[in-house]
Formats: structure tokens, sequence, C-alpha cells
């Protein structure tokens, strides 16, 4: 007995564990992929869609409810493990994807129907504002990065212009969310201001549509202000909104020339691909505008790019850190409403000399 002991005793201790330690790590690989993630992020999108159809939660959009829903479970109950390649699925490859189907929201007759005085000023606005909120968070010490995002966000399109710039400048998971709430907060003033300021300002519904097109900030916001003031204006504005999306594309396209040609002096820098869904972007534009797509397959497309904007966003909200939110001040956020009111200012401006 006391040999077959001293024999058990003489046996390495990592043969005798290797098997639950197998077990362990092929039960590890069955709990790692996308699966578990993405239903996770699922689940925080379902929320945020429920969310929307309550009452007091209608004026924000499902994005942003979805941001705000997944920042409070990371915090508060925290992100597991196991879900982190999920929700960097839903973050990335969704996020790409939906950007492509919002092509089939535009068509190059509806950027047509405003006239060439309507996209001039929709096309001068973006770059104006876009350069002045890069040079003022320069000037006041917002990092390069996050003012980027902001700028994105305010000149084209919101949250979406923020997802599809943030591919090619690379900005922290809590920079996007900052960029995302800076914007909707001020986006929301000016879809409920808007409209009290037409008859002020002494705007039709033509010149008022145009206005509203042009600076605010999200789709959905614009069509809440435009359609506030008639249907003429809220068409109207539509059009000169979906035809800031359309220039999302090149505008993507050059930051990531531009951040190219910055790594091509760094030896060591990776040099950001460029991205390949704005391509995707524009030939479903124009694919959109050739051939004449069922109205039942657009709602169908229009549905599945919130949805995956929205699953995104809520990824976006699943790594955000609200302590390193806070560590960025106030600066960020008095940039977006600066860049808010020069938006606002220039915009308006630009329609009444038309």
């Amino acid at each position: 007995m006391s040999s077959l002991s001293h024999i058990a005793n003489d046996i390495p201790k990592s043969l005798i564990s290797a098997e639950p330690a197998q077990r362990r790590k092929a039960l590890d690989s069955t709990k790692a992929g996308p699966v578990p993630g993405v239903i996770l992020v699922a689940m925080i999108t379902a929320v945020a869609f429920s969310a929307h159809n309550v009452s007091g939660f209608a004026l924000f959009s499902p994005m942003i409810i979805a941001v705000v829903a997944g920042m409070i479970y990371s915090n508060v109950l925290g992100t597991p493990a196991h879900a982190k390649a999920g929700i960097a699925f839903s973050q990335r490859r969704l996020l790409r994807f939906a950007i492509v189907l919002l092509g089939f929201q535009l068509t190059l007759g509806q950027v047509v129907s405003i006239g060439a005085g309507g996209v001039g000023i929709v096309a001068a606005t973006l770059g104006a504002t876009f350069v002045f909120t890069i040079t003022l968070g320069r000037l006041i010490g917002v990092d390069a990065k996050l003012a980027h995002l902001i700028a994105a966000g305010t000149s084209i399109c919101g949250a979406s212009a923020i997802v599809a710039t943030n591919i090619v400048t690379d900005a922290r998971d809590e920079d996007v969310t900052y960029a995302v709430a800076s914007i909707t907060l001020f986006g929301t003033v000016a879809m409920l201001g808007f409209p009290l300021l037409a008859p002020l300002l002494g705007l039709d519904q033509h010149a008022f549509g145009l206005w509203v097109g042009a600076s605010i900030h999200e789709v959905a916001q614009v069509i809440g202000a435009g359609f506030q003031n008639g249907t003429q204006s809220g068409e109207i504005a539509t059009v000169a909104k979906l035809t800031r999306v359309a220039m999302l594309a090149p505008m993507v396209i050059a930051l990531g020339l531009m951040a190219r040609r910055k790594s091509s002096s760094d030896q060591q820098a990776a040099r950001p691909p460029m991205p390949w869904f704005v391509a995707a972007f524009v030939a479903v534009v124009a694919l959109n505008s050739l051939v004449a797509i069922p109205a039942e397959v657009k709602s169908a497309m229009t549905l599945a790019t919130t949805i995956m904007l929205t699953m995104g966003l809520a990824a976006m909200g699943l790594q955000a850190d609200i302590s390193q939110l806070r560590s960025r001040g106030l600066r960020p956020l008095a940039l977006a409403f600066s860049a808010f009111l020069f938006i606002g200012g220039f915009s308006l401006m630009l329609v009444k000399l038309a």
C-alpha cells in the first residue's frame, strides 16, 4: 500500500489536472465566438425599440436609447468576457453593412430636386462646419480624434457619420459615445426650437425646410422639425438632409487619405485601410437611382438599416466606461455646442442670401 501511495505521489500533478484543464479549455472555446455577444446586443436593441414607443422617449431614436442602455448595462452589471467577440462583431461589421444600406434611402434625383442652389448651401455648410469644428477643437485643446467625430456628427448626419468616421479615425469607444451623446443633445434642441423660430425669421416653407435639412444633425430630428412647419418644408428638409448623407462618402474618403498620408511619415504606424463600405454605399445609391426598387423592399431595407445601426451603437455603449467619459471634461461639450451654433447660423445666412 505504501509503495502504491509512493508511486502516486511521483506522478506529476500536471498530468492529473490535464483532463480537467482540457475540459475547461473546451468549455471556454464554446463560449467564445460572436453568438453570446450578438445575443446581448440584440437584447439591448430590443429594449431600445420598445422604449422608443413609450411616451416621453419617442423624441429619441432607438440608436440613442441603445447607446445609453448599453452604457448602463456595462457600467452597472459589467460586460461578460465571453460576449466581447460578439460585441466587436456588432460594432464593426454590422455598422459597416448598415452604412452601405443607407444608400437605399437616397437617389440622385432627390439631390437634384432641391436645385443647384440647395446642393450648394448644403455642401458649403458641411465643409465650413467641419473646418470650424476641427479648428476650434485644436484651439481649445480637444483631442483631435474626438474633434473629428464631433465635426462629422454635426456637419453630416449625426450618429451614422460618427460611426463611419471612426472607422478611419480609430478613436476610443468612449469618444464615440461622448460624440453621439453631445450630438443627440443639441440636435434635439434644434428639432424642438427651430420650428418656433421660423415665423420670427420670416422663413417660408421652402426656406425653412432647406435650413432644417442643412443644419440639424440626425435624419429623424430633421424629419421631426421639418414636418412641424408643413408638408412642403418636411419634404424639402428630408431631401436636403439625404443630400448631406450622400456627402458622407467623399468626407470619409478624404479623412482616410489624410490618415494614410499622416501614417506614411511614421514607418511603424499601420496604414489605415481605405473604407470599402464607402464605395459600396455609392454603388447602392447608383443602383437605387437607376433601378425601380419596390416600396416594400425599400421599407424592409430601412428597417434593417435602423436595426443594425442600433445594434452597433448598443455595442459601443457596452464598451464605454463612464469614468473615462467624465475624464474628458466639458471642453468637448463646449465644442459640440459651438459647432451647433455655427451650423445653424451659417446655414441660415446662406438660405437668407439665396
